[in-house]
């Protein structure tokens, strides 16, 4: 009679390693910038969590949910940051390298935001 729950064992050495099986994990999830570098994170500083989320087959549908949210963030702040400092499409015709400069400011300003607040939390 087969049991489910019976560990299987392989011997190494003079030790009884459990035969362990992660449960299979979604395989369509593609980790953007984002979801990359939280799952860095989780796996350097924050080991626990990581090793739950591995072995219930949960990590990279996790970090694809916090791309999403990171993504969305982003979106938001620099809309946000471009209407309240007054970067517009009328800026960009009268003065490219004012507007890149901007531009460029306020997503690096957004990036800041998102790494601290959401991705090394």
């Amino acid at each position: 009679m087969s049991n489910k729950n019976t560990i299987q064992y392989r011997q190494v050495g003079d030790y009884l390693i459990p035969n362990l099986m992660l449960p299979p994990e979604e395989v369509s999830v593609t980790l953007g910038k984002w979801g990359i570098m939280y799952k860095s994170y989780l796996e350097k500083h924050k080991k626990v969590f990581f090793s739950l989320l591995l072995s219930q087959g949960k990590l990279y549908q996790h970090c694809a949910e916090v791309e999403n949210q990171a993504r969305d963030i982003y979106d938001t702040l620099i809309e946000q940051m471009k209407e309240s400092e007054g970067v517009t499409e009328q800026l960009k015709e009268a003065n490219q390298l004012e507007w890149v400069c901007r531009m460029q400011n306020i997503e690096a300003r957004a990036r800041e935001v998102i790494t601290t607040e959401l991705i090394y939390t």
